[in-house]
């Protein structure tokens, strides 16, 4: 994500729609990615962007420099994407004949290439998907958005050592997932 300037971000917590918009073009494919790594799903990545940004329309006047808008945005964007992946889980859960598939249903007009590269996301999906909702914020910061332990720590509000123990069991998680196939 590019930095935002300070005088934009000023101008937008004071109102400036033209300001916001330009937090939006600059933002928002990284909040879609962020979110669709940690759900997995498409349409709730696009849901949880604009979940994102009407919170950081509605909030964005308490920001307080404190720490980068990049930080405060990856906190925003992981904790709507985690709250969204446990709605959806209980709802999974109470729905004995969801067809997981059909979310995955490949079409025969994709080309090789494309096909390859999709296969590839998708094992990372069903990958990550297999790690609590925690453990996968901190792959997809980590392993992902190459995010720092501290910068990690700092989004998600949680101790370092946390962050330390959720990578190391859920890159364990992953290890073991892989060798069984």
């Amino acid at each position: 994500m590019q930095e935002i300037a300070q005088d934009v971000l000023i101008k937008a917590q004071k109102g400036d729609i033209e300001a916001f918009e330009k937090i939006y073009r600059v933002a928002s494919n990284y909040v879609y990615n962020l979110a669709f790594r940690i759900t997995g799903n498409n349409e709730e990545a696009e849901e949880i962007t604009q979940e994102v940004f009407l919170k950081i329309y509605s909030n964005l006047k308490y920001f307080q420099f404190r720490c980068a808008i990049k930080t405060w945005i990856y906190r925003i964007t992981v904790n709507a994407a985690i709250n969204a992946s446990k709605k959806r889980s209980r709802e999974l859960a109470r729905r004995a004949d969801f067809d997981e598939d059909i979310l995955y249903k490949p079409t025969s007009e994709i080309l090789k290439q494309r096909l390859d590269r999709e296969e590839n996301e998708l094992l990372v999906e069903r990958l990550l998907k297999l790690l609590n909702p925690q453990q996968r914020a901190c792959v997809v910061l980590r392993d992902i958005q190459g995010l720092s332990y501290k910068e990690i720590a700092q989004t998600l509000r949680i101790n370092i050592n946390t962050v330390r123990s959720r990578l190391k069991r859920a890159r364990q998680a992953l290890l073991d997932a892989v060798k069984k196939g």
